[in-house]
């Protein structure tokens, strides 16, 4: 008599990090783990889960994501989609509860509403056990006004999964959550598996110069992600060095995206690109790959998408000295790191990275020997799974430990 494959719900009703869900749904599928993906489509890339071959299911509306929307009209109807979501959930695991239900994001969290943690209650009661992987441990630049509703929902679920020791010491002093509890997987790579645009496939606004060294910044743009420091920082890079160029690709709140233009013109920097928008994915490959540096001036970090890519696509790296980094990166041997309070530190390193080919192409060299690409995301679903197993079977997986 075979094993009953596990059952699991894979839970980003909104798409809020669609890519992270897509590639560890398509490791677990390929590890045999029984997944249903509940997403809605992800609407600045329709192709997000089924370029991957994964069906999405959020429960029973699948509408909002397929059509561009101005983003107020969007927020508001892909709440009511979440809310008749849930309902079709809740009847649904009212039958036929799954065994697991890993949640990756719950944004109504963000908004005070209580919904998602009555249905999470819910699924609980009736025999699922609950996994959260968190990507944020409070919503960024919100300081404590969340830390109450998180605290509740650390405590309410079975397992917890974190990418770092950093964040799992957090997780314990600040939320006095067992250490148990909490397993620590390194967040996969995005992209890697894509090949680079070809020429002609890009905007021609994208096309990259074949001179000069090429840094990118590459991102959602938010405070804590320091691109008004990169900016000061870059000021003087181009002071020494004038075969230099910096690359800002990246989309955000219409009032960042100001401000970054307004610092641009007032600090009168020549050599600075911006692409502020969604790029296609191929488009960020072909960018990732032509450029020399790429730079992560964060200010704080939970878990970085994108240091993995650059990872993953072997990238000479500068980045802030912080603790969730240096758990990837050591300074001077595949990676330079700076105080990310100083943009002058900052500009140092740049400078440094930019002048020295040769440092570039170590510390390259070193980070493709990491080879953070097909065999990370197996290794995240191997670890992924045994938390599942773990929340269901608590006393059996500590005898074994």
């Amino acid at each position: 008599m075979s094993e009953r494959r596990l059952r699991v719900f894979m839970m980003d009703l909104w798409a809020t990090v669609p890519y992270y869900t897509a590639y560890l749904s398509r490791a677990l599928l390929a590890e045999g783990v029984d997944v249903l993906v509940g997403s809605i489509t992800y609407y600045l890339d329709l192709d997000c889960f089924s370029s991957r071959g994964i069906k999405v299911d959020p429960g029973l509306l699948n509408i909002v994501g397929k059509y561009p929307l101005p983003p107020l009209p969007r927020r508001a109807l892909k709440l009511m989609e979440a809310l008749v979501n849930l309902s079709a959930l809740t009847v649904r695991f009212l039958i036929s509860p799954p065994d697991v239900i890993h949640v990756q994001f719950l944004p109504m969290l963000k908004w005070h509403l209580p919904l998602d943690l009555w249905f999470l209650k819910f699924c609980r009661n009736r025999g699922s056990r609950i996994v959260l992987t968190v990507h944020d441990v409070l919503p960024h630049n919100t300081g404590e006004t969340y830390k109450p509703t998180f605290l509740q929902l650390y405590q309410q679920v079975d397992r917890i999964i974190c990418h770092s020791e950093h964040i799992r010491t957090l997780l314990g002093t600040e939320f006095s959550v067992p250490e148990n509890k909490i397993s620590v997987i390194p967040h996969g790579p995005f992209f890697y598996d894509l090949p680079a645009a070809r020429p002609g496939q890009t905007s021609p606004s994208l096309e990259v110069e074949p001179h000069g060294v090429q840094v990118l910044w590459q991102g959602i743009i938010s405070p804590y992600k320091g691109v008004d420091l990169l900016l000061r920082a870059w000021k003087e890079v181009e002071a020494h060095d004038g075969d230099c160029r910096l690359a800002i690709v990246g989309t955000g709140a219409p009032e960042l995206l100001e401000q970054i233009r307004d610092q641009v013109k007032v600090l009168e920097l020549k050599r600075v690109e911006l692409q502020l928008r969604f790029i296609s994915t191929r488009e960020l490959v072909a960018l990732y790959r032509a450029a020399d540096i790429v730079v992560y001036p964060y200010r704080a970090i939970t878990t970085s998408g994108a240091l993995a890519t650059g990872l993953a696509l072997g990238k000479a790296i500068v980045a802030s000295d912080l603790p969730v980094f240096r758990e990837l990166l050591t300074d001077r041997e595949n990676a330079l790191l700076v105080d990310p309070q100083k943009s002058e530190d900052l500009a140092g390193a740049l400078i440094k990275l930019a002048q020295d080919a040769a440092l570039r192409e170590l510390f390259a060299g070193r980070v493709r020997a990491m080879d953070f690409g097909d065999q990370s995301w197996i290794s995240i679903a191997t670890k992924t799974a045994q938390v599942y197993e773990s929340a269901l079977f608590p006393l059996s997986s500590a005898s074994s430990s």
